[in-house]
């Protein structure tokens, strides 16, 4: 029985209530079950009198004795007791608990994501860096933690979409251009310009591509090297990303949108809303009107289009996409767009609170033998993805990029998440992993296979035998993971499933090390043997489906 179940069964407790008399309420879709802090409280624990008591008009002790006396004659329970003030402390019968490694076995892969599509499309955007140079260190944070929240929105039954949004218009891309220009010319580069060895690679290869690129004018070459400067970057930052494990399903290109004249069509929907208007020559939007610190400028005294107009214009797009709620992932130093994004969110008539969600994350830094990591040599004056990948691999830095919430500043210790040793928590969790299938193969090498049969194999397990304290434990931890997929996509939290990943581990090495799986010397299997095997075969189950929630491997050998 999964931690659902149990709240379908008290659920049904309320309908019988209900059905006889017993207290008048609304029966509610669902109700809370949590695990107790304390074992000794039962399996699991549930506040659902205390929240009917209003309703019902009754001490809230007295609907939970009523709905225990109901609960008391489902199989799947052996104990209810009431506690304080009015919780429902539950101890599900051995079978019903031990179901739930059957359960887990069966469903493999679906295990832990929702059963049935909720319906609604989110657009998830990160890392959206202007596209003049490599991932940096910061994007790459992005990077692990938005590819892990659309996995999770995913596993949670959302419709998601990632999206990277190349910000190809404007100052900055005129400066790469002009430095990548420069460096082919064998000049200086400009004032304001890009530095780093990557821009002289790319000069290289558009004079290798365009031999006469510097026969002609400097705007004809300057043209080019923008254009296709711009698009050798974008492949690298692609394969880049690629090579992350992250997966862009869009590329929205904002020069794209003011070819359309998506920037100006932006202008009318606002006016038309009643919330543009014009003063010294200028176009604004009055976003004070929904809590913004000042109105934005849409369109300059000189008739050119603000920024702001083109995140107005993107909005727009998104929502006409079809996209009913828009996560966008933003650093430290966008603080200050929070309060103007709601705001023009608003202005186009959606509750901010319901189609926006604005995310800033804080800065990482590194740090090896107790001092901060040098600058790239080939970006320069900052560090990259590749930077990270090279010294650690993809597994280490992307959980260890995710396991942090997002609302603090990360110090990244590369001597830590490099070692093989219990002190890293990403080789922690790989290792559980690692360990049960090294004990999994060892079984098989045995002739001992139930876990890994076939339905009527796992048919004949007999799950009550899971009854030592361990176990119970295991089997608690196990069913937590729906539990946990939800949170973390409701919170947008990545990093609830790394930790839970880590206790999970924990669980199963206290387990393995208190409940000995495997037969020893001439020892025959037992039906134990066969229902532990399943309990192991479930965990396995569990850490890999989490593990690729974050885009981690999940290891058979370690």
């Amino acid at each position: 029985m999964t931690p659902a179940d149990l709240a379908d069964v008290i659920v049904s407790a309320v309908r019988a209530a209900v059905a006889d008399g017993a207290i008048d309420v609304a029966v509610p879709v669902t109700v809370p079950v949590e695990r107790p802090k304390n074992p000794e409280h039962g399996d699991y624990a549930s506040p659902a009198a205390l929240q009917l008591a209003k309703a019902a008009r009754r001490p809230p002790r007295e609907v939970a004795e009523l709905l225990a006396d109901r609960l008391r004659k489902d199989p799947g329970v052996a104990t209810v007791d009431v506690a304080g003030p009015g919780f429902l402390n539950i101890k599900l019968a051995s079978d019903a608990l031990g179901e739930l490694a059957r359960t887990i076995v069966r469903a493999s892969e679906a295990y832990g994501r929702a059963p049935e599509r909720r319906g609604t499309r989110v657009n998830v955007e990160f890392v959206s860096a202007n596209p003049t140079g490599p991932v940096t260190l910061a994007s790459t944070r992005w990077a692990a933690v938005g590819d892990a929240l659309v996995r999770i929105f995913d596993a949670a039954g959302y419709d998601t979409a990632a999206e990277y949004y190349v910000n190809d218009a404007g100052v900055q891309i005129a400066r790469f251009g002009a430095s990548v220009l420069a460096a082919a010319k064998g000049e200086p580069t400009p004032e304001d310009g890009y530095h780093g060895a990557y821009i002289a690679e790319i000069a290289a290869s558009l004079l290798a591509e365009h031999p006469g690129l510097l026969a002609g004018d400097d705007a004809a070459a300057l043209a080019v090297t923008t254009r296709d400067g711009l698009a050798l970057m974008l492949a690298e930052i692609t394969a880049t990303l690629e090579g992350f494990g992250v997966h862009f399903d869009v590329w929205k290109s904002e020069r794209s949108m003011h070819d359309a004249g998506e920037l100006e069509a932006a202008v009318v929907d606002l006016r038309a809303q009643g919330h543009v208007y014009e003063a010294d020559g200028a176009v604004f939007l009055r976003t004070t009107d929904f809590g913004d610190d000042k109105d934005r400028a849409l369109i300059k005294s000189d008739g050119q289009p603000t920024y702001f107009t083109a995140d107005a214009a993107y909005y727009r797009d998104k929502r006409r996409r079809g996209f009913e709620k828009i996560v966008m992932l933003l650093g430290a130093d966008h603080h200050g767009y929070v309060g103007r994004l709601k705001a023009l969110a608003a202005c186009y008539g959606d509750d901010p609170n319901e189609s926006l969600d604005v995310i800033i994350g804080q800065l990482v830094t590194l740090t090896q033998g107790g001092e901060p990591v040098k600058m790239s040599k080939r970006a320069g004056n900052f560090l990259t993805l590749a930077d990270l990948v090279d010294v650690v691999g993809v597994d280490a830095a992307r959980y260890s990029l995710v396991r942090s919430s997002l609302d603090s500043s990360l110090d990244l210790d590369l001597d830590l998440i490099a070692k093989q040793t219990n002190d890293n928590p990403v080789f922690y969790v790989q290792y559980a992993h690692a360990r049960i299938a090294s004990l999994l193969r060892n079984a098989a090498a045995l002739g001992i296979t139930p876990a890994d049969g076939p339905g009527a194999v796992l048919d004949g397990i007999d799950v009550s035998l899971l009854e030592h304290p361990r176990e119970g434990d295991l089997l608690r931890a196990l069913g937590e993971l729906p539990t946990v997929v939800a949170s973390a996509a409701s919170l947008r939290a990545p990093h609830r499933v790394a930790r839970y990943l880590e206790e999970l581990a924990g669980t199963y090495h206290r387990f393995n090390d208190a409940c000995r799986v495997l037969p020893r010397g001439d020892e025959e299997p037992t039906p134990l043997t066969g229902a532990r095997l399943l309990l192991v075969e479930a965990t396995k189950v569990v850490l890999a489906n989490g593990l690729r929630l974050l885009g981690v491997s999940a290891p058979e050998r370690m």
